[in-house]
């Protein structure tokens, strides 16, 4: 991968997979409850973002029928490896491609946070909105503006796998973006290692004062928070939750 890149390439996507799960993990609940009535019905839950397939195993496992997608390829490969019984797994870069319809729409790992602008964040949460069906539920969670304020300063993390290693460090331009320098060594058949270079830039936003009345100019009823179900996220995250009627 080059260092403009905001995908995940085969080796970032494989660390994710491997070190970064916990999010997914700990959002799950309470995404769940939000999605008993979806279940209830047999409705179908597609999700932004899904990464190597961490949530969707969750709702999978649950008896969800999902269209999980997201914009790396690389990370479509691993969910259908990780989560084949998916109802689809489909490549979606929003916010120009169509999301498909369901009677919920979930994301968590802040995915609209990484368009390039608050005009695209903005376009993408409309686009979700209007792919949920009547008595659906949109569940998502976004960079805030005091993301940056909280991260920016900490020093370099590094995490070491068995054949790999990750640092990252983190930039602010301004109050509205926010980016992560992943530096990745990953090991060769010959002992070396390669490295690579990923800039995933983000576009924290006032969640409160942007989204509601993005949603309910959408006719969605809309609330913001800091957890789906009283998890402790990461300081600096919200959480959107918005009902069709």
């Amino acid at each position: 991968m080059n260092d403009d890149s905001m995908e995940y390439g085969a080796a970032l996507a494989r660390i994710h997979d491997e070190a970064f799960r916990g999010h997914a993990d700990l959002c799950a609940s309470g995404i769940l409850d939000l999605l008993t009535p979806v279940l209830e019905r047999a409705g179908v839950v597609v999700e932004i973002g899904c990464g190597s397939g961490a949530l969707t195993r969750h709702l999978v496992d649950a008896g969800h029928k999902v269209i999980a997608t997201d914009a790396s390829p690389a990370m479509l490969d691993l969910a259908r490896s990780n989560v084949p019984d998916a109802l689809e797994h489909r490549l979606i870069r929003l916010p120009m491609d169509p999301v498909p319809a369901g009677d919920a729409v979930v994301s968590t790992g802040h995915v609209l946070s990484y368009l390039p602008t608050e005009a695209d964040v903005i376009e993408a949460l409309r686009a979700c909105s209007r792919a949920v069906r009547p008595g659906g539920v949109l569940a998502l969670d976004l960079e805030d503006c005091s993301m940056i304020e909280a991260h920016v300063d900490k020093p370099p993390t590094a995490w070491i796998g068995d054949d790999w290693a990750l640092a990252i460090e983190r930039q602010s331009d301004g109050p509205d973006h926010f980016a992560r320098i992943h530096t990745i060594f990953v090991a060769e058949v010959d002992g070396r290692y390669r490295r690579e270079v990923e800039r995933h830039d983000n576009v924290p936003i006032d969640v409160e004062a942007v989204v509601p009345p993005v949603l309910i100019s959408e006719g969605m009823k809309v609330e913001i928070g800091t957890s789906f179900a009283g998890e402790e996220l990461m300081v600096g995250l919200r959480t959107v939750v918005a009902h069709r009627p």
